[in-house]
């Protein structure tokens, strides 16, 4: 925290308060506050400070590398990469319809991937928080701490998270960056003996799944009025619906409905969302700023990720997550904004996921061997998925040699953007303006940030607006080339 109160400042001069870095998140951010000689909040800013540039470096690269380059923009959601760019490769190779062996294949791959990386966040992330207080001693925020004063609670998000990853392990070699997905479908499916052996698993990891709903709908609802309005928004929402109005991960259409619950757009075709969505660059962050282009930049900012996923869906496919999709939407009038609620969501989306892959396994096409299929290549594909953390956009236009030529990323974080910085303002206004700054009162800003399941270094892409600094050393460590950007504001 830079400026403490027991260092003294010129009259006038502002106070400059930072949270670096934000912690228990995926990937580096910080937030700044800016405050006056009477401690009144002038300015927050939640600021993305790495930079990792995958859509320039992706080019000049053979399309078929894509899937697995970009896996590597994150460690917790690598799968949600590469089968959204494995879906943009199959419409450059042509391929509109995979066989149904190839396309199960890769949902349950997607499924076992949100429900790892829901438990992940709801358990060893945000639990700390939820169950011994945002202001508690800061010793005991994490998840060793929880799993000594809860071990049942530390067990179970273990437990589910490992059901996830041994999922993803089997089908693609390994539980993180492993290969599956190629033009045109899959390299692989399950045998019959990992298919028995994950469905020995499913009864626990269902009922696992169900109370991770009542968990987190219980210690929403223990302090209901509280998480109604911390850090409370109101925005539009985003998500993937199929033609029924379902709730859908892998593939759909966008539906957009507006804070007051209203349809605002319906079966949009995923693949030209750049004729609704544009993205604004600031001077002080790597990650951009989506909007929705009828409504401009001051009002078209909106939310994606398992809350708008439930806002927006008319229902779920599997009956026990749909039973509590609808107590989730009774409680909310059918419309949730509070950022908390997102927790509440997430469990409920693992509940689903778990239904699901409990359905897949007893498919026989899951076991089956017609995994390819061929097409008439072109030169551009948009491949789009859900997420964990929300709507994902992989762009890319390839010349006649296969190479790649541009690639754009809309990752779902970036599009939350908006949002999590006002959360931070809406928080900092409520527990910082005028008053005695604590380290409780700043874990709760991070608590706000934390409640969208950020991954900010999925989301660092704007390249020239803020300086940058390259450095290259040789095997001696001296230094052989430098230069500076001073961006752009």
């Amino acid at each position: 925290m830079d400026s403490p109160d027991n260092v003294p400042r010129t009259p006038g001069t502002p106070r400059r308060i930072v949270i670096d870095p934000v912690s228990r998140v995926e990937g580096h951010g910080k937030v700044t506050l800016l405050l006056d000689e009477n401690n009144r909040l002038q300015e927050a800013r939640l600021h993305i400070v790495e930079f990792r540039g995958f859509e320039k470096f992706i080019e000049g690269r053979p399309y078929w590398e894509v899937p697995i380059l970009v896996q590597r923009l994150c460690g917790i959601c690598p799968v949600s990469h590469h089968l959204a760019a494995a879906k943009a490769i199959d419409q450059i190779v042509g391929v509109k319809q995979l066989t149904p062996s190839a396309e199960k294949t890769r949902r349950l791959l997607h499924y076992g991937q949100v429900l790892q990386s829901h438990a992940l966040h709801f358990f060893h992330l945000a639990s700390p928080d939820l169950l011994f207080g945002f202001t508690s001693d800061l010793h005991q925020r994490n998840i060793i701490q929880v799993i000594k004063d809860h071990p049942d609670i530390g067990r179970q998000g273990i437990q589910l998270r490992k059901f996830g990853q041994e999922i993803i392990q089997l089908i693609s070699g390994k539980r993180i960056h492993g290969v599956v997905a190629v033009p045109g479908g899959v390299n692989r499916t399950l045998d019959a003996k990992q298919r028995d052996y994950l469905r020995a698993q499913l009864d626990h990891a269902l009922e696992l799944s169900q109370k991770a709903v009542a968990l987190a709908k219980n210690l929403y609802l223990s302090h209901y009025d509280f998480h109604q309005r911390f850090g409370a928004i109101e925005t539009s929402f985003l998500g993937l619906v199929d033609a029924n109005g379902a709730l859908e991960l892998y593939d759909g259409k966008i539906r957009i409905k507006n804070k007051n619950g209203d349809i605002y757009k319906d079966q949009l075709d995923a693949t030209r969302y750049f004729d609704y969505i544009q993205e604004e660059v600031r001077s002080w962050s790597y990650m951009k700023f989506p909007f929705l282009s009828e409504l401009g930049i001051e009002n078209g900012w909106y939310r994606v990720g398992p809350l708008a996923r439930i806002n927006t869906c008319d229902h779920i496919s599997t009956p026990l997550a749909e039973q509590a999709r609808q107590e989730f939407s009774q409680f909310h009038h059918g419309m949730a904004q509070a950022p908390l609620a997102y927790h509440w969501a997430r469990m409920i989306e693992l509940l689903h996921c778990t239904e699901a892959i409990a359905h897949m396994l007893n498919d026989p096409d899951i076991v089956g061997n017609d995994l390819l299929v061929e097409g008439q290549s072109c030169a551009e594909g948009v491949g789009v998925i859900e997420a964990p953390r929300g709507t994902l956009f992989h762009h890319y236009q390839v010349n006649e040699e296969g190479l790649i030529e541009k690639a754009n990323l809309i990752v779902s974080t970036t599009q939350n953007n908006q949002a999590m910085n006002n959360s931070v303002l809406a928080v900092a206004k409520e527990y910082i303006d005028g008053q005695t700054v604590t380290e409780g009162a700043l874990n709760q800003i991070e608590v706000a940030i934390r409640a969208y399941d950020p991954c900010l270094s999925c989301a660092t892409h704007a390249l020239g607006k803020m300086p940058l600094f390259v450095e290259l050393l040789d095997h001696q460590g001296q230094r052989v080339f430098a230069q500076r950007s001073r961006g752009e504001s």
